[in-house]
């Protein structure tokens, strides 16, 4: 089964979007064993998956024999081959394209809560045994595993795509950085420079475990995103705004261009009414949106159940208990179509779900993988993730979300009389713990006796993510998921997420501007 391709014919299949530059992992450097072309589209049996990898049923019985032989409770291996393509282009020309191509297999096993893991970019019978040798150290009771009979676990679809990433070529591409660049000119006189960047990425990943369950998954991601400077008076302001989600090309309409560009340009020229609020504690209306990445970072990461396992996380006692008012609700859901974080199967091979964090006020539940679900003796969420083959999984949040609640954004804004209106955030830092946490401000308003006033800028918001959480006192009807390029962080690791929330009235949040 196990078939060969020369390292021109594997090059000239990923690279097939590259534009100027090539890097080449130093795997590729020798002949790539088992790697076939990238199909044509997306209908891949089991066995296509097989052949793509180089590998079969008996030789995966072989690694994960070998990496239970000291002794490991359970194993998994975790297949993949993935492609990125990036452009950039700035004030009207290509200045920046490049391909990354990566190939790999991570292999795991766990002894109770402790793991064991190791990985190879060399997909030969003799590393990948190597590798399981490695990860087999956890455990010390050397025995023999008799082989499983695979069964595919089959998953659902939640990011559908036209065409794949790996069949669309540069010249569809460029077209669409030129419009936005185009468009960001023409929309206002005080734009001196602009800055459009574009990526597609796509994984083919292929999962198997000491259970018998294997299943497979093609995700795709890409990126849009501008980024402009405007000059008034000697003065210069700079913003941005992007688009981001497992989507096809198709994803670019008309709209979605016009989108970008007017974004980007009305947020950098609203700058130059901007103002610094007065520092001090007050009322913060948080708009729908990207101001979820407060309710990601501020609470959702103390939700992720090793964080609590461990009692790490101020949640870890409060399971059953109020958290928030009744009008609360926080979902991490890894089925909303096409987002960024979700996932079509968790990188443990768990299925994806939409995950209760908190129901009515009360906290229903942490995001599991699969040693937490076994801790606390439950199912996992579907929220093992991990940033590569490279890497372990562990839990990780999704699309992490508020519903909507009961009032309306006009009656929240009326309701307050000195306050602060934040539209996004950059630069956050939060202590997982405690769930202290300190962002910046990008985009903001001053509310000023029930109404939106002058622009913001230069503004920090201080506070605790749990005393956040207590004191948001009105949630709106105008739920929205933000579609921008969020990237989540954790012990090294980075995977795509989304966010999203309805306005939200916190009673109090700390301000830091002027004599802050």
């Amino acid at each position: 089964m196990n078939s060969k391709i020369s390292r021109r014919r594997f090059l000239k299949t990923g690279t097939k979007c590259a534009a100027v530059s090539l890097t080449v992992p130093v795997f590729l450097q020798s002949q790539v064993k088992g790697v076939l072309a990238v199909p044509e589209n997306k209908n891949m049996t089991l066995q296509d998956y097989y052949n793509h990898f180089g590998i079969d049923e008996s030789l995966i019985n072989e690694i994960i024999s070998t990496a239970l032989s000291q002794g490991g409770d359970y194993c998994d291996v975790f297949f993949q081959h993935s492609m990125s393509n990036y452009i950039g282009l700035e004030d009207n020309s290509v200045n920046r394209a490049f391909t990354n191509i990566d190939l790999g297999v991570g292999i795991r096993v766990l002894k109770g809560d402790q793991t064991g893991y190791s990985f190879t970019e060399e997909l030969t019978p003799e590393a990948m045994n190597l590798a399981a040798k490695t990860a087999a150290n956890i455990a010390r009771s050397p025995k023999q595993i008799e082989p499983v009979e695979f069964k595919l676990h089959k998953i659902p679809e939640y990011y559908p795509i036209e065409t794949l990433w790996e069949n669309v070529s540069i010249d569809k591409k460029i077209p669409l950085l030129q419009a936005i660049n185009d468009k960001v000119f023409a929309k206002d006189s005080r734009i001196i420079k602009s800055n459009i960047y574009f990526s597609n990425d796509s994984s083919y990943n292929l999962i198997a475990t000491s259970e018998g369950k294997v299943v497979f998954d093609y995700q795709p991601l890409t990126l849009m995103g501008v980024s402009c400077t405007a000059e008034q008076n000697g003065r210069r302001e700079q913003n941005g705004f992007n688009l981001s989600g497992r989507y096809g090309i198709e994803y670019y309409t008309p709209d979605k261009i016009e989108l970008l560009a007017n974004e980007a340009v009305t947020r950098t020229v609203d700058l130059f009414k901007a103002v610094k609020p007065e520092a001090g504690e007050m009322e913060v209306v948080l708009a729908a949106g990207g101001s979820g990445i407060l309710l990601h970072e501020a609470i959702g990461h103390g939700m992720e159940a090793d964080f609590n396992r461990k009692e790490i996380s101020i949640f870890s006692d409060k399971i059953n208990k109020p958290v928030a008012e009744n009008f609360v609700s926080i979902i991490d859901d890894g089925t909303n179509p096409n987002m960024r974080g979700s996932i079509n199967i968790d990188d443990e091979a768990n299925d994806s779900q939409k995950t209760f964090l908190v129901e009515n006020g009360i906290l229903k539940s942490y995001l599991h993988d699969r040693i937490s679900a076994a801790y606390y003796k439950v199912e996992p969420t579907g929220s093992g993730r991990r940033e590569s083959f490279r890497f372990a999984p562990m839990p990780r949040m999704r699309n992490t979300y508020m519903l909507p609640g009961p009032h309306t954004k006009e009656e929240i804004i009326k309701s307050v009389k000195k306050g602060l209106y934040t539209k996004s955030f950059t630069n956050g830092q939060v202590f997982i713990g405690a769930g202290d946490f300190t962002f910046y401000v990008k985009s903001g308003y001053l509310i000023e006796n029930g109404e939106l006033t002058k622009p913001v800028k230069d503004v920090n918001i201080i506070g605790n993510g749990p005393e956040v959480l207590k004191n948001i006192v009105m949630v709106a009807d105008d739920f929205e998921m933000d579609q921008g390029s969020w990237v989540c962080g954790k012990n090294g690791q980075s995977v795509p997420v989304s966010l999203g929330l309805p306005t939200v009235k916190v009673s109090k949040i700390t301000v830091g501007g002027v004599n802050s």
